[in-house]
């Protein structure tokens, strides 16, 4: 129910205003209205004629038409105060009006040629001297005011140098004579000089070079510094006959260029230094300006509309030429894009139908095309926001959107934005009103909404009882509250009070207030004044005052919430009132903001929670602009948090000073809240935790990731929701862009949000699922987790509130109790839809369970089979009807097919086949198949063909489709060209009767079968023949087979049965007509069981009995085919026959094979058939007997492996050691080991490869095969080798004894090593370190005869001891000779003496140390002793020649001939028998 009364006041309305102060510059550009002020002008003013506001103050100047058919000029305020001491009255009419371009001088030309100068300032009136005596049609400024330009109707054109009071200096600067009437003049701006402010910046942080521009004592510095835009006197001025002409800043004009009507406005586009001409009958020209003056025409174009009416004409945004012309329509020319379009007012705004648009005006900054129609109507469109490069890329007119029209009256004839605060001055022909824009007001407070709709007129809704009522209020409103019980309007110096009663409003009081902000609570109105606050009655009594210390500041924000009442001051100071009792009383003491939130700036807006525990704030910055910063403070934990819709977005923003326990929270998990600033907050009623705020995108800030394209999903405006605890702190619980049918967020009260609406446009998302239409202007959103529970009861509201915050906390246990007792099926479903983005499929199996929801259950069980969570809860969002949900789930765990399945299923078919194709291929031909079957049943056939193409289905599918359109099918598969669409249409043809045509497009198809087939139906089966013949298809040749059989014609059946490869039927037809010849070509080339069925019939004929055997081995049939050779004795069939049998033929068909050929002495072939019949012991026995050489092949196949059961181990390893016996004897000694190893007798197979001699695997082998016998065998053979000269030999035959553990054999190898050192080198050393090692080894050895041991340690131990004698005697003769010479004196007369050391060695050393000392006797004779103790032919070996010969000569003796025996001097094979001797008698001494 809806009951709309209207109430009238008294009191005059001016304007409203938002009643948050500090957010009146955010919020005015959503949601504003425009205040009209009709100008007070005096009684002589009758109509006004011109317009002309100040570039920069709010000044604007009328020129009217006075009563007594004269003239006067009027300068007025903002608000249409008239200013008096500024009026001017003539007898006659004013001609044009310009105002200085920054002082408040205005320059008024008449029609008789005077120019009077009002200085508004100065309050005083300056007239030019007089120059023209016709009326003034130019009057200009210059661009920086120092020059004023005045013309006449005559041509007269004179330039005055002005003072800055408006005053004319000394004579005119210029005066000229056009001969024709001027029309228009526009200055050209002068080149600009140096930035001063940019480098004084510069200059400040260290810049040299701006330093020297700005010292003018220093030298050399360049160019001296232009201050700020020079003089610029050039400028254009037009003719009545169409021509234009420069006048340069030397006073010489210059003619530049003609039109061929009159000018009717003449622009300058400063960027590009090009001149805008547009005449009477609207041709359009641009030309390029030189810097002398010279102009070149860059284009010239005909602009359509209506001509003979007066236009109005204007450039914006440096490019778009906007012209009104009295049509319905206003009419735009894109200079960049050379494009045009139209904009119209919609009659659905409000408009007539064929209103016309008399005139435009243009304000940039506020981005408003302002139009004014012949029925006192102001149409408005705003350009589209956004960056410029989305701008950029709208189309024409999608740049505007109209706005709702501000109503008039009359003719509007002119219209002008001006002044720094973007005033509209509209002249209606009776009267000049200025508009101006101002927030609407508005306000939502315990389920009351108040909403200006209009100047005067408020619309009020309670929501309690589904009431709206229009409140008319005549007063100057600056603010509303409203409660339950009245609503409150304020304008800074009067404060009325509503209270409502009933379906009505009573005035319950009205008195005079300076406060500018106000709020209610109950029946008492807070107001401040300085330092204090107000506590009043309805009436205005004050009540209680609440004050304020001087360090605090003076109050300037209220706030009322529950109980509480939360103040905040100029100073950055707060405040918290219990409001609770009869007197307010302190609940929180005051803090200090910039204390709490060091290096941010001040107050904007305070608010407080219903338990006044918490307070939240917006910050102000210095430049008056909101922070993107939401500040929290909790006033029972004494704890600060700070919201950041900007952090980490590297925009190089200062940085909040380290506070103590400053909890940082941020959006940079949400990048759609990046780049956003607060604009308004609030906290819920009742809620203390609930908190939302309406965050707008900040304008005039551009970061790196918005220079990228955006995209119109991109929203201006987000409402985000917060839970605000102390044990979780802050928590993002929702956000949303404001839908485009509601303007701004009045307030929160669960279980919903509150919404004023866009006048005048439809409301778009009525129709979704939790958006209630309450009335025009308010609307009401549910909260998220209300959506469809309507207007719950108190207890299910506080369960769901719960269930939400502990979703938000992430606490789904606890969510999840406090709504399981709840049976609304709505309840459950958003819990539900929460397990979507929780993904708590637990969760969400219950709550299908409780909605009733079969279906969706039945689904979720079957989807727990996919591996991916995000797949199983697409399923549970597919089902509860979130697609886009599913659809980002499915993309996030990458499951294209179930994305693509998904797409079918929701009718996305190019999103299904852009998914198949890029990610899921393997579907495509599927995707591609299902989406032809789609536009098949969409009847949309020529999709459907193509998408059955790229299927691969169309050879079934497409002739199927068309089967009703017969000419069509034809042409498809003529178009197509593929043999199996015209295969399906020639057996149609064929169905049809038609042959012919069936003959063509089979051989098209290449279908021999069917031409063979329907040949042979006409009966022309000579042409069937050719075609079978030339083919050689199989399917064709047996048809064919089947009609020359069925015509007796046998040999020409055999031959195409044979070209069909049916060998079966062309062998039965080669038996029953006695073919013996072919029979046999035919079986060979035949199945096994057709070449047994021919040997049968070869048998049972009795002839051609080798044919009949033969089949039978070709067939696999040895056993007959054998039986067959055996009885009719085929020798060389039986040889053939063996050469086939394996070991998968009969062992008793092996056998007689092999005594066959046993018996003919072809015993390699009975072996290969007793091997291959595993008759082992038989073959080895046939191998000894006919002394067969077994080869490694044989000894192979006569090796059985360990896994055959065919014999035992134990008989295994007797077979394998009678194999290697065998091959002993044959001495195969490599392949004797072999066998050996692998029955496991390793020393056997040792003993064979010792006899091979081969060294290297005799190491091998020994080392493998890790045996004590094994090892000392191989170490005893090398020894056997010439073991001296390898030193891996020897390295070997030592590791052999050690790992044989033959210690004894060790020692007498080291015993022969040192002996060996000892002939060979005559190196004791090395001989010593042998022995050594050989004692070592003897006395660790545990031989069987200790005594023999203990003689031989015995041994060695005196061998050692003399040789380390000789040794050491030779190491000390270089220091002491005779005791060398001594020592080995005593060495000769040991007993032992030959068994360790050589005579000749000792001998030796004696004679040569005394040839050294020269005592030849004694070297002869030990010399003489040598020759006795050492062959004769040994002698060089110990004593050179040389010495022998010194010796001789020494005691003079001639070298005896027995010295040198005659056997030196015979041949060399006596010398090498000597030296053997020599050697024989060196080993044994």
């Amino acid at each position: 129910r809806v009951c709309i009364s209207i109430i009238y006041l008294s009191i005059p309305v001016r304007n409203v205003c938002f009643p948050c102060t500090g957010l009146q510059s955010v919020t005015a550009s959503v949601m504003a209205v425009y205040v009209d002020h009709r100008t007070e002008a005096p009684d002589s003013v009758a109509s006004p004629s011109h317009i002309a506001w100040h570039p920069l103050h709010p000044l604007l100047a009328v020129a009217s038409i006075s009563t007594a058919s004269g003239g006067c000029v009027d300068i007025y305020l903002e608000q249409g105060e008239h200013v008096s001491d500024a009026h001017v009255e003539r007898s006659f009419q004013v001609a044009s009006l310009s105002w200085h371009p920054s002082r408040p001088i205005l320059a008024a030309g008449w029609e008789t040629g005077e120019v009077v100068i009002l200085n508004k300032q100065e309050k005083e009136h300056h007239a030019v001297p007089p120059n023209h005596n016709a009326k003034i049609t130019v009057l200009n400024w210059s661009t920086n005011g120092t020059c004023l330009v005045s013309g006449d109707r005559h041509g007269v054109l004179v330039l005055w140098r002005m003072d800055q009071r408006g005053r004319v200096q000394g004579p005119a600067l210029l005066k000229q004579e056009c001969g024709k009437c001027l029309s228009h003049c526009v200055f050209r701006p002068p080149p600009p000089g140096e930035d001063f402010v940019q480098l004084a910046k510069a200059a400040v942080g260290g810049d040299e070079k701006a330093l020297d521009m700005f010292n003018w004592r220093k030298a050399g510095t360049g160019t001296p510094l232009k201050m700020g835009l020079q003089e610029g006197l050039s400028f254009f001025i037009t003719l009545t006959d169409g021509s234009v002409h420069y006048v340069s800043e030397k006073g010489k004009t210059r003619h530049v260029l003609s039109t061929d009507s009159l000018v009717q406005k003449l622009l300058f586009m400063e960027e590009r230094d090009v001149l805008v001409v547009i005449t009477e009958n609207l041709q359009l020209s641009l030309h390029a300006i030189t810097l002398e003056g010279e102009a070149e025409e860059l284009m010239k174009v005909k602009l359509s509309g209506k001509i003979g009416h007066s236009a109005d004409i204007i450039l914006i945004d440096h490019s778009l030429v906007v012209t009104a012309l009295g049509e319905t329509v206003i009419r735009f020319w894109d200079l960049d894009r050379d494009e045009n379009y139209v904009l119209s007012p919609d009659v659905e705004f409000g408009f007539e139908g064929g209103e016309c648009i008399n005139c435009v005006s243009y304000c940039s900054a506020k981005g408003l095309l302002a139009a004014g129609t012949n029925k006192g109507r102001i149409a408005m469109w705003r350009k589209a926001a956004g960056s410029d490069q989305s701008i950029r890329a709208l189309e024409g007119k999608e740049k505007w959107k109209l706005q709702a029209p501000t109503e008039l009256e009359g003719n509007v004839i002119q219209i002008k934005w001006g002044s720094r605060k973007n005033l509209l001055a509209v002249n209606n022909i009776s009267s000049v009103v200025i508009l101006s824009e101002q927030a609407m007001s508005s306000h939502f407070h315990q389920q009351v909404a108040v909403v200006q709709v209009s100047p005067n007129l408020f619309n009020v809704t309670f929501f309690s009882t589904g009431t709206t009522h229009s409140l008319r209020v005549d007063m100057n409103v600056n603010g509303v509250f409203a409660t339950k019980d009245a609503v409150v309007f304020w304008n800074g110096k009067q404060v009325t009070v509503f209270e409502c009663s009933g379906d009505t409003f009573r005035s319950a009081g009205s008195f005079l207030c300076d406060s500018p902000v106000l709020s209610v609570h109950g029946e008492n109105l807070y107001t401040v004044e300085p330092y204090r606050v107000q506590v009043r009655t309805w009436q205005g009594t004050v009540k209680q005052l609440l004050v304020f210390s001087e360090a605090e500041g003076n109050p300037c924000l209220l706030d009322v919430c529950g109980n509480f009442l939360a103040v905040g001051t100029d100073l950055a100071h707060f405040k918290i009132f219990d409001l609770s009792r009869r007197e307010a009383k302190v609940h929180c003491n005051s803090k200090n903001f910039s204390e709490l939130f060091p290096g941010l700036g001040g107050i904007a807006s305070v608010k407080c929670n219903a338990n006044g525990n918490k307070v939240s704030i917006l910050v102000s910055k210095a430049d008056g602009k909101i922070d993107s910063k939401i500040c929290f403070y909790d006033v029972e934990m004494d704890k600060v948090t700070l919201f950041d819709f900007k952090a980490e977005q590297g925009n190089g923003r200062e940085k909040l000073s380290s506070g103590q326990g400053i909890d940082n929270r941020s959006a940079v998990d949400y990048p759609e809240l990046h780049s956003h600033i607060p604009a308004c907050h609030f906290w819920d009623q009742s809620e203390p935790r609930l908190f939302v705020c309406e965050a707008i995108l900040e304008t005039g800030l551009q970061y790196p990731d918005q220079k990228k394209k955006q995209t119109e999903s991109t929203m201006d405006v987000w409402i985000i929701s917060f839970f605000s605890t102390e044990e979780h702190g802050l928590l993002l619980q929702d956000s949303f862009p404001l839908p485009s049918s509601y303007q701004v967020l009045l307030g929160i009260e669960v279980p919903h949000y509150y919404f004023a609406k866009k006048p005048g446009e439809a409301e778009k998302g009525q129709a979704e699922s939790g958006s209630i239409k309450v009335s025009q202007m308010v609307a009401r959103r549910p909260m998220r987790d209300f959506i469809g529970l309507g207007d719950c009861d108190k207890t299910t509201r506080d369960a769901m509130l719960n269930f939400s915050f502990y979703l938000t906390a992430g606490d789904m246990d606890e969510a999840f109790k406090s709504i399981k007792l709840i049976k609304s099926e709505a309840v459950w479903e958003s819990m539900a839809r929460m397990c979507v983005k929780t993904q708590r499929l637990d969760v969400a199996k219950i709550c299908l369970g409780n909605m009733g929801h079969a279906r969706g259950a039945k689904a979720l069980r079957e989807a727990e089979q996919e591996p991916e969570q995000e797949a199983r809860v697409a399923v549970l969002a597919i089902q509860l009807g979130m697609l886009e949900d599913a659809e980002r789930l499915y993309k996030a765990c990458k499951r294209y097919d179930l994305l693509n399945k998904f797409y079918q299923a929701s009718n996305q078919w190019q999103k299904a086949i852009e998914t198949a194709e890029a990610h899921d291929r393997v579907h495509l031909r599927t995707t591609y198949y299902n989406y032809a079957k789609h536009l098949e049943a969409s009847g949309e056939h020529s999709l459907a063909l193509a998408h059955y193409e790229k299927s691969d289905t169309h050879r079934f599918e497409v002739p199927r489709m068309l089967s009703e359109d017969l000419q069509a099918l034809e042409n498809y598969v003529n178009k197509m060209k593929d043999k199996s669409l015209w295969k399906w249409w020639a057996q149609y043809l064929e169905s049809q009767s038609d042959m012919e045509s069936a003959l063509k497009y089979y051989a098209l198809a290449q279908d021999y079968f069917s031409l063979v087939r329907v040949h042979c139906f006409q009966g022309n089966i000579q042409k069937a023949a050719e075609i079978a013949n030339e083919t050689g298809n199989w399917a064709a040749s047996y048809h064919l087979a089947r009609q020359y059989e069925s015509q007796d014609e046998i040999k020409q059946a055999v031959h195409f049965y044979t070209r069909a490869q049916a060998f079966n039927n062309a062998i039965r037809l080669c038996k029953e007509n006695n073919l013996d010849d072919q029979l046999m070509n035919l079986a060979l080339l035949s199945s096994p069981e057709d070449m047994i069925e021919a040997a049968c019939y070869y048998e049972e004929k009795g002839e051609q009995m080798d044919r009949a055997v033969m089949l039978y081995h070709k067939a696999g049939h040895f056993s007959k085919a054998l039986e067959l050779a055996f009885a009719t004795q085929q020798f060389g069939a039986l040889q053939l026959i063996a050469e086939d049998l394996d070991e998968h033929s009969d062992p008793a068909l092996l056998a007689r094979c092999s005594d066959f050929f046993i018996e003919h002495a072809q015993y390699e072939k009975a072996m290969e058939l007793l091997l291959t019949a595993k008759k082992y012991h038989e073959a080895l026995q046939l191998c000894l007997k006919q002394n067969l050489t077994i080869t490694e092949e044989m000894a192979e196949k006569m090796t059985v492996s360990k896994d055959s059961k065919d014999l035992s181990e134990e008989s295994r390893r007797e077979l394998l050691e009678q194999i290697a016996d065998c091959c002993v004897r044959q001495g195969n000694y490599h392949m004797a080991t072999k066998k050996y190893t692998q029955a496991g007798n390793k020393l056997k197979a040792m003993r064979a490869l010792l006899k091979s001699g081969d060294t290297e695997k005799i190491v091998f082998f020994a080392g493998v095969s890790r045996q004590r016998e094994i090892y000392i065998m191989a170490a005893n053979y090398l020894q056997s080798l010439d073991w001296c000269k390898d030193p891996e030999i020897m390295k070997n035959i030592i590791s052999f004894y050690t790992k044989g553990r033959a210690l004894d054999l060790l020692a007498g190898f080291y015993d022969a090593c040192a002996q060996v050192e000892i002939d060979e080198y005559q190196n004791y050393e090395k001989a010593q370190g042998a022995l050594t090692e050989a004692y070592k080894c003897l006395s660790k050895a545990k031989t069987r005869s200790p005594l023999e041991q203990e003689s031989k340690l015995a041994l060695l131990q005196s061998k050692m001891t003399l040789i380390k004698r000789f040794v050491h005697a030779r190491r000390v003769y270089s220091e002491d000779p005779k005791e060398a010479v001594r020592q080995c004196e005593l060495l000769l007369a040991e007993q032992d003496f030959d068994n360790a050391i050589r005579h000749g060695d000792v001998l030796g050393f004696l004679v040569e140390h005394y040839v050294q000392v020269e005592d030849f006797h004694m070297a002869y004779r030990y010399l003489e002793e040598m020759q006795k103790r050492v062959p004769p032919m040994s002698l060089s070996y110990y004593v050179t020649q040389q010495t022998i010969e010194a010796v001789h000569r020494g005691v003079g003796i001639p070298v005896s001939q027995t010295l040198v025996p005659e056997e030196i001097r015979h041949s060399s094979v006596e010398n090498k028998e000597v030296e053997e001797e020599v050697a024989d008698e060196v080993e044994d001494p």
